[in-house]
């Protein structure tokens, strides 16, 4: 595929955000030089084009090729093929495709063998990985088939970005004023995002119960809910927060969301989209569902900076 800019990558961003709530997304295809496919949500992809000279420096971290410079900014390139457990073709080969993207604010590049097309998928047909996957299952967040009965694996970019670059350092967070008592509850399917999360409600002194997935957070949100009714409490007094990923097999956070909003046991509870879809468009898909706050991931103190007050309430 020659250069393809957002422009044309993305037909209407307007109409992509209308996606929001319908438990629906698009994904750009694309391989790595080995037999399966994979995919990424369209909405990280700035622009895809053949690799351009890449500059190698010393030190760079395992799976970082080097620097390249796009537009008047210098951007870590990363060859996706070198995270998983592959002995594909030559490094040259499986590389000559570059994909640009966002994530939590920072642009990468993404080598790839080539880049396919845009499918649009229910969210509800997309699982979780089985341990089938063996190594490569913590890099792989979940798992689609097309009509034709092929395999389509997300990547975890989290995770890949983790292994790269190393994980966040989550610094000096000042805890909520609140009692010991206090409980929230948060869903993401990422792994190395669910355990930074974590991190920082122990460091808010909360208390936190969690799901990998939307329809696994609403199922258990509608049993908290439930015992809250027969005991004659407040689910307030059990969940005083929800963070919702927007990415997220089976059911996603604007259905979630939307889902919460929708229901009158869930009345004072605030609902925060924690997401690395960090583009304005995003932000406005979480409005639309009525989140009551968008953060991008992953800057701790952001997070706990906005989760504070509403703790505290």
């Amino acid at each position: 595929m020659d250069l393809v800019e957002k422009k044309n990558l993305l037909d209407s961003v307007d109409a992509r955000t209308r996606l929001a709530g319908s438990n629906k997304m698009e994904i750009l295809l694309f391989s790595l030089g080995t037999r399966e496919t994979f995919g990424i949500n369209v909405f990280k992809v700035r622009e895809v084009g053949r690799t351009p000279h890449i500059t190698r420096t010393p030190n760079m971290p395992r799976g970082v090729e080097g620097l390249v410079s796009l537009r008047g900014n210098v951007i870590p390139v990363l060859s996706l093929i070198s995270f998983l457990d592959h002995q594909g073709e030559g490094p040259g080969e499986r590389g000559k495709t570059m994909m640009v993207a966002e994530y939590s604010k920072r642009t990468l590049g993404f080598l790839v063998h080539e880049v396919d097309r845009i499918i649009r998928v229910d969210w509800e047909k997309v699982r979780a990985p089985e341990s089938i996957l063996s190594s490569n299952q913590g890099l792989i967040t979940a798992i689609t088939e097309l009509e034709n009965g092929t395999l389509v694996s997300l990547l975890d970019v989290e995770q890949i970005l983790a292994n790269a670059f190393g994980e966040a350092i989550i610094i000096d967070i000042a805890p909520a004023q609140v009692s010991e008592e206090t409980g929230v509850f948060f869903a993401d399917d990422s792994l190395v995002a669910r355990r930074k999360i974590a991190e920082v409600f122990d460091k808010l002194g909360v208390k936190y119960k969690h799901a990998t997935n939307g329809a696994e957070a609403w199922s258990r949100l509608q049993g908290l809910a439930a015992h809250a009714q027969q005991a004659g409490a407040s689910l307030r007094d059990d969940v005083r927060l929800i963070l919702v990923d927007a990415e997220m097999p089976e059911m996603d956070g604007y259905v979630l969301t939307k889902n919460i909003k929708s229901d009158s046991r869930f009345d004072g509870i605030p609902v925060v989209m924690h997401s690395s879809l960090s583009s304005e468009a995003n932000r406005a898909m979480g409005q639309a569902v009525g989140v009551d706050a968008y953060v991008a991931k992953f800057d701790a103190e952001v997070l706990a900076d906005t989760l504070r007050p509403m703790l505290e309430r």
